[in-house]
C-alpha cells in the first residue's frame, strides 16, 4: 500500500497515523504560523500606508489582513501569493509575504520559466519601489546623492529581497525531488529483489525436480535393464531346469551374476543419493552434476563386483561393458545385445559407417537408447526377432531397433511395466538436441529410432 492509500484509509477510520501524517501536519502548523505573523505584519504596513495617502486606518488593516493570510494557501497556489506579492509591492505590503512566497514559487513543481518570470517581476518591482523611496526619502531630509549611487543601493536592496528566497527555494526544490526519486529507486529495487527471490525459489523447486526425475531415468535405466535379464533367465530356468541341468546351471550362474550386479549398483547410487563428497546431503546441493554421474557409478560398481567375486571367470557368457570416462559406450553394444542373446532372443546387430568415438554423453545416451528398447522387447514381445541397427556418420550416429510381432513361442516372463521407457528414452535424446521416434510397425511389432547429433563435432 502506498503512503497516500495508508492517509486515506487512516483518515476514514479517523486514526492518524504514520510518519507522513505527522509531516503533513507540521507544514500546516507552519504555513498557519507564518500566515499570522504575515497578516499581523500587513495589518500594520495597511494602517501606515492609508495614513500616507489619507484614507481610513481601518480600511488599510483590512486590506493587509487578508493580504498576509494568503501565505495559508502557498503550498497549493504559488503562484497566486507571488502575484498577490506583486500586486501588493508599491503599497509596501507584505515584507514576509513576497520572501516566503517567491521561496514557495521556487521549491514548487512549478515549470521554470514561470519561475524566471515571476522572480523578475518582483526583482523588479522591488527595485522601482525602493529607487521611488529612497529618492522620496533623501529630498525630505534634504540629500541629494547621484543616481548611480542610489540605483546600486536599490539593486543591493532587491536582489537582497529577491535572490536569497529564489536559490533557497530551488535548491530545497531539487533535494525533494532527487530523495523521492532515490525513494522511489529503493522502492522499486526492493520489489525487483522481492520478484528475483520468488523466480529463485521458482527455479530451486525446479532444479529439484529436475534432480528428482533425472536420478529416477537412471535408476531405470541402469537397474532395469538386469532386473529384467534376471527375470527371464529366472523364466528359462525354471523351464530347462529338469531338462537340460547344463543349461540351467548357467543360466543360474547369470541370475546370480546380475543379481548382485543389480544390488551393487543400486546401492551405490543411493550412496550418491545420501551424501556428498563433503558429507553434505545430496538433495541440499545446488547442482545437478551427481545425478549425471549415476551411470558411471553403476557401471564401475559392476566392475569392481565382477572382479572381485571372479564371475566372470566361472560364468561363461556374463557381460562387459565398455568404460569411457566412466559411461557406457557404443563399444558395449555388442556384448548388451550378448545378454539378450543368453535370456533367449534372437537380436542381430547391424553396424554401418567407419566406427569413431563421439562425445561421451552421446554415447551413453546411444547405449542407453538401445538398452532401453531390448529390455522393452523383452517385456512386451517375448519370442520376437529384433533388429538393432547403427549408423557412423560425419555429425551424428542414428540408431534404430526394431522387433517383430511374439511369436507366441517364448515364455512371458511376466516383467511388469512402468510406462516411463519411451519417455525416458525421448528426454535423453531430445535433451542433447537429437530426434526420436517411437511406434508400431506394419507388420505388428514395435520400432524404436533415434539421431543424435555429436556436441564434439558441433
Amino acid at each position: 500500500m502506498t503512503a497516500t492509500g495508508a492517509i486515506v484509509e487512516e483518515g476514514a477510520r479517523g486514526a492518524p497515523s504514520g510518519p507522513w501524517w505527522w509531516a503533513r501536519r507540521r507544514s500546516m502548523v507552519l504555513d498557519v504560523a507564518l500566515a499570522l505573523v504575515s497578516a499581523l505584519e500587513c495589518l500594520l504596513e495597511g494602517v501606515s500606508f492609508a495614513h500616507e495617502v489619507g484614507m481610513p486606518a481601518v480600511l488599510g488593516g483590512l486590506i493587509g489582513v487578508p493580504v498576509g493570510a494568503a501565505l495559508v494557501v502557498r503550498r497549493r497556489w504559488p503562484v497566486a501569493v507571488v502575484l498577490l506579492s506583486i500586486a501588493t509591492t508599491p503599497a509596501e505590503l507584505g515584507f514576509l509575504l513576497g520572501i516566503v512566497g517567491l521561496y514557495s514559487l521556487a521549491a514548487s513543481e512549478v515549470p521554470r520559466r514561470i519561475i524566471v518570470v515571476l522572480s523578475a517581476a518582483s526583482l523588479l518591482g522591488t527595485l522601482v519601489v525602493a529607487v521611488a523611496r529612497f529618492h522620496q526619502d533623501m529630498a525630505q531630509d534634504g540629500y541629494h546623492p547621484g543616481w548611480w549611487s542610489m540605483l546600486a543601493i536599490s539593486v543591493l536592496l532587491a536582489l537582497g529581497l529577491t535572490a536569497p528566497p529564489v536559490l533557497l527555494g530551488l535548491y530545497v526544490g531539487a533535494r525533494r525531488r532527487l530523495v523521492e526519486s532515490l525513494r522511489e529507486r529503493a522502492d522499486g529495487l526492493e520489489r525487483e529483489l522481492s520478484l528475483l527471490a520468488d523466480r529463485a525459489e521458482e527455479r530451486a523447486v525446479w532444479a529439484r525436480n529436475e534432480e528428482r526425475t533425472r536420478i529416477a531415468r537412471e535408476m531405470h535405466d541402469v537397474v532395469a535393464h538386469r532386473v529384467s535379464l534376471m527375470v527371464v533367465h529366472a523364466a528359462a530356468l525354471q523351464a530347462v531346469a529338469l531338462k537340460d541341468p547344463e543349461k540351467a546351471s548357467r543360466n543360474a550362474g547369470l541370475v546370480g551374476d546380475m543379481g548382485r550386479q543389480a544390488l551393487t549398483e543400486l546401492r551405490e547410487m543411493l550412496g550418491v543419493l545420501r551424501t556428498s563428497q563433503d558429507g553434505a546431503p545430496a538433495a541440499e546441493r545446488p547442482g545437478a552434476a551427481e545425478s549425471q554421474r549415476l551411470a558411471e557409478v553403476a557401471v564401475a560398481a559392476s566392475a569392481r563386483v565382477r572382479a572381485a567375486s571372479g564371475a566372470a571367470a566361472s560364468v561363461p557368457g556374463a557381460p562387459v561393458v565398455a568404460v569411457v570416462d566412466g559411461g557406457p559406450t557404443l563399444e558395449g553394444l555388442e556384448d548388451l545385445v550378448g545378454q539378450s542373446r543368453e535370456a533367449g532372443m534372437a537380436v542381430e546387430l547391424s553396424v554401418v559407417g567407419a566406427e569413431r568415438s563421439y562425445a561421451p554423453g552421446v554415447e551413453r545416451t546411444a547405449y542407453r537408447v538401445v538398452q532401453e528398447a531390448l529390455t522393452n522387447v523383452h517385456k512386451h514381445a517375448p519370442g520376437a526377432k529384433a533388429v538393432v541397427r547403427l549408423a557412423h556418420r560425419d555429425a551424428e550416429v542414428a540408431l534404430q531397433v526394431e522387433n517383430g510381432p511374439s511369436d507366441g513361442a517364448g515364455m512371458d516372463a511376466g516383467l511388469p511395466s512402468g510406462g516411463n521407457g519411451l519417455v525416458g528414452m525421448r528426454e535423453r535424446v531430445t535433451a542433447l538436441g537429437g530426434v526420436f521416434v517411437s511406434g508400431p510397425t506394419d507388420a505388428g511389432g514395435f520400432r524404436v529410432s533415434a539421431v543424435i547429433p555429436d556436441a564434439a563435432a558441433a
